[in-house]
């Protein structure tokens, strides 16, 4: 009874109203490009082409640009733009998150990334076992002076074979888990799935969660028939990516995790596409 009065005289008593500080002048005339909240963890159902949504959890940054006249901004604004926008992940989902942020916090410009654990059920290539392979995946989106930009990013775990070890060596080839970092913009939205695959078709083979000794096999032999440079890897995902007429700029960045040397080997390749108007 003592707890349902302490509780009642706390819900009459008038919200007072606190000091804005965030909101004071500054007068050291410098601007902030971007400032807001890192590290948000925050539920997400991302939409895929085999279950239509997934569940994950992504790992988020908001931020906007802050005027120099104001001394600081107003942080729980982001988390309440984010909660208000629900769990759904889509791209036109966060055109609406980057124009809210701007609205409510009074900028030009605003910025959100959303980096997550992505899941594609794979089959062993011999024994067609099924396993969980699961990938990085990034959006980052800015809206600038209401200009958009959207950049989709795989990070795909692959294998590599060494041509040079396989010419010259009389017996096997040194081969070695690599990672590749793929990043485009697109005229129409991209499927992350389709991303992987072009990937993974570049590499001298793709990787898998579950493996059998026949499907062991069949990887080995498939690398020893595909032997790749780091270098041949950037190009392979680049010449894919230039036959692709939704793909208008990309940044492809390959690095070996080598298995002989104690460093690694890495090439870039980045591409603004020029497409032809159709007709």
């Amino acid at each position: 009874m003592c707890v349902n009065r302490l509780i009642a005289r706390m819900e009459l008593q008038p919200i007072q109203k606190l000091h804005d500080t965030q909101g004071q002048r500054d007068r050291r005339g410098i601007a902030i490009d971007r400032v807001g909240v890192r590290g948000l963890r925050y539920p997400i159902q991302v939409r895929d082409k085999a279950r239509k949504l997934q569940h994950t959890v992504a790992t988020a940054t908001l931020t906007v640009d802050l005027p120099h006249h104001f001394k600081g901004t107003h942080m729980s604004r982001f988390v309440e733009v984010l909660n208000e926008f629900g769990p759904v992940l889509h791209v036109d989902n966060i055109q609406t998150i980057l124009r809210d942020l701007a609205k409510r916090l009074d900028a030009e410009n605003s910025h959100v990334t959303f980096e997550f654990p992505f899941f594609l059920e794979k089959c062993a290539p011999a024994t067609k076992a099924v396993g969980l392979m699961d990938y990085v995946v990034r959006f980052d989106a800015t809206l600038e002076k209401q200009r958009r930009d959207f950049i989709v990013t795989v990070i795909v775990p692959v294998a590599t074979l060494c041509p040079c070890s396989k010419a010259i060596s009389d017996r096997g080839a040194h081969n070695q888990r690599g990672q590749v970092t793929y990043s485009v913009r697109s005229v129409k939205p991209i499927w992350i799935e389709d991303m992987i695959a072009l990937v993974e078709q570049s590499a001298s083979c793709e990787l898998f969660s579950l493996l059998k000794r026949p499907d062991e096999k069949a990887v080995t032999e498939r690398a020893y028939d595909n032997p790749v440079f780091v270098e041949d890897l950037v190009r392979n995902v680049a010449a894919r990516s230039n036959r692709d007429r939704n793909i208008t700029w990309y940044r492809v960045e390959a690095e070996n995790f080598e298995s002989i040397h104690n460093h690694n080997a890495y090439a870039l390749v980045e591409k603004r596409v020029k497409r032809a108007a159709r007709k």
